[in-house]
């Protein structure tokens, strides 16, 4: 939403102030989304969590679940009050991720070398099956 001039998709009848306050909101939101940096760091934190998901380790699963949900939320869920049942670092790589697919410009998995394969590899590993939501 571009809240430079009012048309027909923004608020109207809202004091300059708050109108303001709403643009600089939203630049900052376009500067985060397209932020090298946040793009890289997730990268490296996917990658990460791949390498966790291809073991054995009692956080596996759950990181499995969490890179399913990101590869295809409509079929795979996670709960995320799993995050409070990981260590800092596992759970803080997860919220990167999340971040970066709310902020990203493309999808999670393409950001690191056949993401897509290892993901779906990782699924099938797992034998996590698409759901359907009620």
């Amino acid at each position: 939403m571009n809240f430079d001039s009012v048309g027909p998709d923004e608020p109207q009848g809202l004091p300059e102030p708050l109108l303001e306050s709403l643009r600089q909101q939203q630049a900052r939101w376009l500067a985060r989304a397209e932020h090298a940096h946040a793009q890289a760091q997730a990268a490296q934190a996917l990658n990460r969590l791949l390498d966790i998901a291809d073991g054995d380790t009692g956080p596996a699963g759950r990181v499995a679940q969490l890179l399913a949900a990101t590869f295809n939320g409509s079929s795979y869920r996670f709960n995320l009050f799993e995050l409070r049942l990981l260590d800092v670092q596992i759970s803080d790589d997860m919220l990167v991720c999340v971040d970066a697919l709310r902020w990203g410009k493309t999808e999670l998995h393409r950001l690191v070398p056949q993401g897509h394969m290892r993901v779906q590899a990782v699924i099938c590993a797992w034998g996590l099956k698409p759901e359907t939501w009620s």
